[in-house]
């Protein structure tokens, strides 16, 4: 990772924009950053920092505290963008925290999100990638391989925690170096041994508990014996390597006890069943005593209640013969009582029907009314015709109506035909004259078009002209920088190349062999070989030069090409524009390309205008005609119009007379159909009155023939004897159930078993039955038991298969638990396998600190001048402490090893600087070899005395070797005067601001 530029705008002290060229600082190897207390050297390292992450160091990035400058005027956003070259790619990063800034419109402010941009140089030109937060943070993880945290401890090496670090516990060093070394996934692991080692102890915990339960349910389940009532488990907890044996023993002792309970209980029920089948017995004997006595004491009760109902039934034998005999007379009077309801309707009709007729007709007989009826009948039939003559005097009124709206309709068509007519001397010319405009403007049209596409193409030469005599200056200003380029790589390859003769001895001397004869004397010793001076060129710097004028020379030869073919395509753009301008061109073509469009949109009405002329002319002609058709056809409609006006008076003449006084045929139909039914009605109720009375004396005779046959005296008499079938029918029934009751009870007089029943004692079945009762009661209370023995001894068996299921099952995951616990108890540095109690991720970092410390040494060696060796110390801490991230310093002078705790103030500098890049080049080697081009440091140099300085000095400008620059952050002011390159920020009332010097080097 190389940095190039950095812009900073309204960030931390500075207020104006702010540029720095790290490319000119990093020429010279080492540069200085320095200037007064607070003037914003480190806010320097914090916006580059902020470019690439986001986020600025440590508590710098707090909450509540803000990126933006104060001394920032509002409209100013704060904005950092950053050029650097990391993984082959040249990127620029550009950042903008979130702040406020003043509204658009209206006061107050308004607060903008927090943007970033991505861009990468690319084929000479810069190309946008993303403007994601997430994305640009991991491609910038991705390139570098370092998180923020790496980051700040690698490139931003702050002297003062290292410091820290070498007087720190083993505790603070872990945080170190876990947040630099990605050492998660140890961690990880020992998490997930000890969540592993939780879970299988969990499940062992279960199983236990699930044993308990089940021995639990086998002590509930073996009942109340004395012998099971003391549980053997109560020292017995989860975990417990006892606990399997002691259940199945327990179990077994259980079993056989209820076994033994069982066959008990199945003796007992045996004995008192046969109790129970004698008990039984005895009361079904006295059961059926009871029932035989009862029996007789009841037919005994029922022949007394049937001697008392004797002159009951003889009453019901006399009413149920009386009303046989009047059954026979029933029809007669049922016929008799019809013709009377029949006679007495017929006399009420008759009644209303002679209340109805006119007074002339009151006492009219049938025959009169239907000569009456036949009369009215035939007026009737005589108002047919009239319908007819009616109908046809509304259809000759309807006609008349037709007759009128056809002359209105035909009068205001000749009207509207005469005026337009008289308007078509005047519309002619009109319409003549838009055809004759229209093909006018079409002939314009086709003139102006000629004229336009010339000019046109006049148009796009000018454009072409304009824009390839820019083309020409600047591939001329091109050429000639390429021409300079190529010159300058051309001297460079010649003074590379006389440089590389002058020491040839030297590359010469390299090629020889001890014993083989030199390519150039031919002599087989070499006593004393040339040795390449200082700066010494070889052939591969020669030839880099030489294809570096080589491709110098390749693009003069393109730009010139490029510029020969600008001229020439802008020679022929100026032969096709003429010498008129673009603006003169532009203009003509704009009035020719107006004036076309105008006549072409006149032009495009000249079929409409000769259509339209045409439907005139075609309208003319047809109105013409149309006239003299509507003057035939008004002479024809008057002409109709008298013939159907005689036709209507000679029918309502004819109708007058048949309406009569009615206001209407209809009217005067429904009078006489009135006067039809009254009278019909009339006669039909006479005729049915003397059939009605007809009947009824043909009734009275036939009722009194019948009363008489059946040995009545009257007709009354047969009358009252008569009964209805339901009360006929519940008489019967009584007979027919007292008759029923005899032959029973002369059944039950026979029976033998029921006398001698009554002669013995009375039974009692109650005591019987109770005897019986409690006997049974013993029988279930027996069984009881011999199902509950068979139960127990059931669940018994079955708790016991389970929990040797449950032991079984228990079995490895117990052995599985001993497992993981032994490793989660080394890998957390708690077994007592773990001698140094070395946690997992200890033991890596205390595998990198031992390569920081290797990669430290190499340094501190040289600015110690040989006197320290820093050292990792795997000792095991004292107490309670941890082991593994031990750091020693060993003394060359004295031969002893200490803490590097007791180093001074400058020892302490040399070791932190030289632990911070040992730990750099080891993180860079963790992140996958990335180079790391530009590294800062900050502070420290204040404790330095001036041998240690240029000790310090030479350290830092040997990582020039690997392609390094180093930035120095200090007060120190000897580092002025040691330093060329030199980033001095200033501090000012308005805003801190960087100044580039270089300063004169002193030795």
């Amino acid at each position: 990772m190389r940095l190039h530029r950095l812009l900073i705008t309204a960030f931390g002290p500075f207020a104006e924009p702010q540029e720095i060229d790290f490319d000119a600082l990093s020429a010279a190897g080492i540069f200085l950053l320095h200037g007064p207390t607070g003037a914003g050297k480190t806010s320097v390292l914090d916006a580059v920092c902020f470019a690439l992450y986001g986020s600025v160091p440590g508590a710098r990035q707090a909450p509540g505290t803000s990126l933006r400058s104060d001394h920032a005027a509002p409209a100013t956003p704060t904005e950092v963008t950053l050029e650097l070259t990391a993984g082959g790619r040249r990127l620029e990063i550009t950042r903008r925290p979130e702040q406020d800034r003043p509204k658009k419109r209206g006061t107050g402010t308004t607060k903008d999100k927090a943007q970033s941009w991505l861009r990468e140089h690319d084929g000479g030109q810069w190309t946008a990638l993303s403007r994601s937060h997430q994305e640009i943070g991991e491609e910038v993880e991705q390139l570098l391989g370092m998180s923020r945290e790496q980051f700040c401890q690698v490139v931003l090496l702050p002297q003062g925690e290292f410091a820290r670090f070498l007087r720190a516990d083993e505790q603070a060093r872990s945080r170190l170096l876990s947040r630099l070394f990605d050492t998660r996934r140890f961690a990880a692991v020992e998490t997930l041994l000890a969540e592993r080692r939780r879970a299988a102890e969990a499940k062992v915990r279960a199983g236990d508990e699930k044993v308990l339960g089940t021995a639990q349910r086998l002590a509930q389940a073996a009942g109340d014996s004395a012998d099971l009532r003391a549980w053997p488990m109560p020292g017995h907890q989860p975990g417990d390597p006892g606990l399997a044996g002691a259940v199945r023993a327990w179990a077994a002792v259980a079993r056989c006890d209820a076994r033994e309970r069982l066959t008990v209980a199945e003796y007992a029920l045996a004995a008192v069943e046969g109790r129970h089948a004698a008990a039984r017995r005895a009361a079904e004997e006295a059961r059926e005593l009871d029932r035989l006595q009862r029996r007789h004491a009841e037919t005994a009760r029922r022949a007394a209640l049937l001697a008392e109902a004797a002159p009951e039934r003889q009453r019901i034998r006399e009413l149920l013969d009386r009303a046989g005999r009047a059954a026979l007379v029933a029809p007669a009077l049922e016929l008799r009582g019809a013709a009377s309801s029949a006679h007495l309707a017929a006399a009420h009709a008759e009644a209303a029907a002679r209340a109805e007729l006119p007074p002339s007709l009151a006492g009219a007989g049938p025959e009169q009314l239907a000569g009456v009826e036949q009369r009215l009948r035939e007026d009737l039939g005589a108002l047919g015709a009239g319908r007819r003559a009616e109908q046809r005097s509304a259809e000759i009124g309807r006609e008349r109506a037709a007759v009128d709206r056809e002359a209105r309709d035909a009068d205001e068509q000749l009207r509207e035909s005469a005026e337009w007519l008289a308007r078509w001397e005047d519309t002619r010319p009109v319409l003549a004259g838009r055809v004759d405009a229209a093909q006018q403007a079409a002939t314009l049209a086709e003139q102006l078009a000629g004229k336009l596409e010339p000019a046109r193409l006049r148009l796009d030469a000018a454009r072409r002209r304009d824009a390839l005599d820019a083309d020409v200056q600047r591939a001329t200003g091109e050429l000639a920088a390429v021409r300079e380029e190529s010159a300058a790589a051309r001297e460079a390859w010649l003074e590379l190349k006389e440089a590389r003769l002058r020491g040839i001895a030297a590359e010469l001397a390299a090629a020889l062999v001890a014993g083989e004869p030199c390519t150039v004397c031919g002599a087989a010793e070499h006593p004393a070989p040339a040795r390449p001076a200082p700066g010494h060129v070889d052939r591969a710097a020669e030839d880099a030069a030489h294809a570096r004028y080589e491709q110098a020379e390749e693009r003069r030869a393109a730009v010139e090409r490029t510029l020969a073919a600008a001229q020439e395509a802008r020679a022929a753009a100026a032969a096709a524009a003429g010498d008129a301008t673009s603006a003169d061109l532009l203009a003509l073509t704009s009035e020719l390309s107006s004036r076309h469009a105008a006549a072409h949109a006149a032009a495009a009405g000249l079929h409409a205008a000769r259509e339209q002329l045409a439907r005139a002319e075609r309208e003319h002609a047809a109105r013409s005609t149309d006239r003299l058709d509507a003057e035939r056809r008004a002479a024809a409609r008057a002409s109709r119009r008298d013939a159907l006006d005689r036709e209507q008076a000679s029918l309502e003449a004819e109708l007058a007379l048949l309406r009569g006084d009615a206001p209407t045929l209809a009217a005067r139909a429904r009078i006489l159909e009135d006067r039809v039914r009254m009278v019909s009605a009339a006669a039909t109720a006479l005729r049915r009155s003397e059939t009605a009375a007809a009947r009824l004396k043909e009734a009275d005779g036939q009722l009194a023939d019948a009363a008489f046959k059946a040995g009545f005296d009257t007709v009354e008499a047969a009358a009252a004897a008569v009964l209805p079938d339901y009360e006929r029918s519940a008489l019967q029934h009584r007979l027919d159930a007292w008759q029923a009751e005899e032959a029973t009870l002369a059944d039950r007089r026979g029976e033998s078993d029921t006398a001698a029943a009554a002669a013995l004692p009375p039974a009692d079945p109650h005591a019987a039955e109770a005897e019986a009762g409690r006997a049974e009661a013993l029988v279930r209370s027996a069984a009881s038991a011999v199902d509950a023995a068979g139960v127990r001894c059931a669940e018994l068996d079955r708790l016991s298969r389970q929990a040797e299921q449950e032991l079984r099952a228990l079995g490895p995951l117990r052995e599985a638990y001993e497992r993981v616990a032994r490793l989660a108890g080394l890998t957390a540095g708690t077994s007592a396998d773990n001698e140094r109690k070395m946690r997992l991720e200890a033991y890596v970092l205390a595998a990198r600190l031992e390569q920081v410390a290797a990669a430290a040494t190499a340094r501190l060696l040289k600015m110690s001048g040989g006197r320290y060796t820093l050292v990792h110390s795997d000792a095991k801490a004292s107490g309670r402490g941890r082991s593994g991230l031990g750091l020693h310093v060993v003394d060359a002078w004295t031969g002893s090893e200490r803490d590097t705790a007791t180093l001074s103030g400058g020892e302490t500098f040399f070791a932190s600087l030289a632990l911070a890049l040992g730990l750099a080049d080891v993180v860079s080697d963790e992140a996958g070899g990335v180079r790391l081009d530009t590294l800062f440091i900050d502070e420290g140099f204040g404790s330095l005395d001036d041998q240690a300085l240029d000790e310090v000095l030479d350290v830092l400008d040997s990582l020039r070797e690997r392609d390094r620059s180093v930035g120095i952050v200090s007060h120190v002011a000897d580092l002025r005067t040691r330093v060329q390159a030199q980033l001095e920020v200033v501090k000012q009332r308005g805003g801190s601001a960087v100044r580039h010097r270089t300063a004169a080097v002193t030795d």
